[in-house]
């Protein structure tokens, strides 16, 4: 297959939108699949296999749900055409009235997935190709935060082949908001440089890019690396600006060493406060992370 009709196949996997909600499901199947192939696996897979490899991936990678549904991207990436159905035997998979499989049966005929073979040829030809493929839908699904996490997942080295990340966002969004929050970590405080340059300071978006946050002050906030990644982890969320605006950290997150240092302490601790109160984080923004992000107790 022509490696640009390739990797645009993988850009416009089509994606359930609505209000912003999550819906990485296609996304960390295709990286999965991606990580199958370059590691010598078989291309087809059982429905078995793939329900508990990307209900690990959802339940880790996507949005905090009381269950997850793997059967629905295994079924509907069909029509992206990078992914084939294989039913042996002739055996039906009954449809739901939204055209959606019923779980029992693809287990009960061992349904089988996978790339079609000029999909999987072609990655298996050019690991360069699969590393911008792989990349190209983090981009599109997840912040930078968790893009090596996610690909160590899925079995792949983020670092071979080396690939080009550009940030599509607004150059002036990251000024903007280490000024509001007068470049220091909204969270600790954190506000070391290097001469008159500011480092590990980041403008982390409140309500991520790749959902449709805009690249508006409102919906940043300044952290350090070490909390800007705990935030796009879920490990703490920020209540609404109406409640005052603290630190709320997941009755999830645990540790030992630094857990307190770092992060326990801040529970319902106030965030900093912008330099002005128009640029305080918006409501809305919070809302989404609290509802998308924000992760929930550990079920027992």
């Amino acid at each position: 297959m022509d490696p640009q009709r390739l990797r645009t196949l993988f850009s416009q996997l089509q994606v359930w939108k609505q209000r912003g909600i999550r819906a990485p499901h296609k996304c960390l199947l295709a990286l999965w699949a991606i990580g199958r192939c370059l590691s010598g696996e078989s291309r087809m897979a059982s429905y078995r296999t793939v329900d508990a490899k990307l209900g690990g991936l959802l339940r880790e990678f996507g949005p905090p749900r009381k269950a997850v549904h793997t059967e629905v991207p295994f079924w509907r990436l069909q029509n992206d055409d990078v992914w084939e159905i294989e039913v042996e035997n002739g055996a039906r998979v009954r449809l739901t009235t939204s055209g959606d499989p019923h779980k029992r049966d693809l287990l009960r005929h061992d349904v089988r997935g996978g790339l079609p073979e000029d999909v999987h040829g072609t990655l298996r030809a050019d690991h360069r190709l699969a590393a911008e493929v792989a990349h190209d839908l983090l981009a599109a699904h997840f912040p930078e935060t968790r893009h090596d996490d996610i690909l160590q997942a899925v079995g792949l080295d983020p670092d071979f082949p080396s690939v080009s990340r550009q940030k599509m966002r607004d150059p002036g969004f990251r000024r903007a908001v280490l000024r509001a929050y007068e470049q220091r970590c909204a969270v600790c405080a954190f506000d070391v440089r290097l001469g008159n340059r500011t480092i590990a300071l980041d403008a982390a978006h409140i309500k991520w890019h790749q959902a449709g946050g805009p690249d508006d002050v409102r919906n940043g906030i300044a952290l350090c690396v070490l909390h800007h990644r705990l935030f796009d982890e879920g490990a703490f969320t920020l209540s609404p600006p109406e409640d005052g605006s603290v630190v709320l950290v997941s009755e999830s997150a645990h540790g030992t060493t630094g857990f307190d240092e770092w992060l326990g302490r801040f529970h319902r601790r106030a965030v900093r406060s912008p330099i002005r109160n128009s640029y305080r984080p918006g409501s809305r923004f919070v809302a989404w992370s609290v509802r998308e992000v924000f992760q929930p107790p550990a079920r027992s």
